[in-house]
């Protein structure tokens, strides 16, 4: 035993759990944070109220429930994965019958205090129950039909029923999170090569279906897909977002405008400015230099992730951590990639930057299992 380990174990096991929480994940979750803080202040015009105050509660209740959830065994979470999952399912069930309508889409639950959105919530359940499957089943069978067909209907499941809300941004986030987690299984990639030209021959078919009776997408759909691919075909209708968007992008040069300076935002020409263009709007008043920065910090809680699923030794665990990591590579890589114009406009917001309450709870909640599985692995000292 070495002398740290000597000297922790006479520390109650309590307070040990907090010793070895991973705090430079901590450190970088609330720098991220401060930078979503900071660019909502600006986009009030100076002002805490209506978006920075209510966001700066709703970190310190998200911060306080990934303390709770990292204290709590990771076998516990491993025992739970398909009440979760069932769980979720349940609440995408409610939300399609009784959930609030908004801007044309029926996503959301309303708690009063805050609306909940369960698709949210699938992500991650998603990830803990392909995680638990996959620790139980024996390494040879995981490549076997038979054994690839169930966590294909894991993931589908509550891929169809968030398509149907609609919401084709977070469908998609939870098909590409769930085939991650399947690859990271060690599923052979001749399955991934078979998805991929299913995938090729799916665009040919929502682009035949279009006009047609059995039009796949709703028409505000293709009307992204359309900007996307020629935002200047109709830049004051459909392309105006992505437009004003690259002009914002454009104008901030290396060192930006200045905080409450960026045109663009103040005069009210960036759309959903507070929500998921907000990476314009830093873009625009910080500058590239700003944008790097939050790029770097993303960055560096995935390889945090990275390093902590690669020191534990519990096959749940590992999974458990890069699923996670995957999620959070997913929602900033698509919102990013959805404001400079390289990928359709899909509606995911910025994590932990984003004004929004049920990504914030949910996206702390999942780097409390993180921590849980970092706090809880082999050690010795908190037996």
């Amino acid at each position: 035993m070495s002398y740290l380990e000597y000297r922790v174990k006479a520390i109650p096991t309590g307070f040990r759990k907090i010793f070895f929480m991973n705090w430079g994940l901590v450190l970088l979750l609330v720098a991220a944070a401060s930078i979503g803080f900071l660019m909502l202040y600006s986009v009030a015009g100076g002002q805490w109220d209506p978006w920075a105050s209510a966001q700066i509660k709703r970190f310190g209740l998200g911060l306080a429930l990934m303390f709770v959830v990292a204290m709590i065994p990771i076998w516990f979470w491993r025992n739970v994965s398909v009440i979760a999952y069932i769980g979720s399912l349940i609440l995408l069930i409610v939300v399609a019958y009784f959930g609030s309508v908004g801007m044309g889409a029926q996503r959301w639950i309303d708690l009063g205090f805050m609306r909940l959105q369960p698709s949210e919530v699938s992500k991650i359940t998603l990830v803990m129950v392909l995680a638990a499957y996959y620790d139980w089943l024996p390494a040879e069978r995981v490549s076997n039909p038979i054994w690839v067909i169930f966590p294909i209907i894991l993931i589908l499941i509550p891929v169809g029923m968030v398509v149907t809300q609609p919401d084709l941004g977070t469908s998609l986030l939870l098909l590409f999170g769930g085939g991650a987690m399947m690859f990271l299984a060690g599923v052979h990639w001749a399955y991934f090569a078979s998805v991929i030209a299913m995938g090729a021959g799916g665009i040919v078919a929502i682009f035949q279906s279009r006009g047609q009776t059995w039009q796949l997408l709703n028409d505000y759909q293709y009307r992204r897909i359309d900007t996307f691919l020629d935002p200047a075909s109709d830049p004051l209708g459909a392309g105006y977002h992505i437009t004003q968007s690259k002009i914002a992008l454009g104008s901030g040069g290396w060192a930006g405008r200045g905080l409450m300076q960026g045109t663009q935002t103040r005069l009210n020409f960036l759309p959903e400015k507070h929500t998921d263009f907000i990476f314009t709007t830093l873009a625009e008043e910080l500058g590239f230099i700003g944008g790097m920065s939050l790029l770097l910090i993303y960055l560096l809680i995935l390889a945090f992730c990275w390093i902590s699923a690669a020191q534990n030794k519990d096959r749940f665990s590992t999974l458990l951590i890069m699923g996670v990591g995957v999620t959070f590579f997913l929602f900033f890589a698509v919102n990013m990639s959805m404001v400079m114009g390289l990928a359709p406009v899909v509606g995911v917001p910025l994590p932990l930057v984003s004004y929004g309450g049920s990504a914030m709870l949910v996206l702390l909640g999942a780097f409390g299992l993180v921590q849980s599985a970092h706090v809880h692995r082999p050690r010795g000292v908190l037996r």
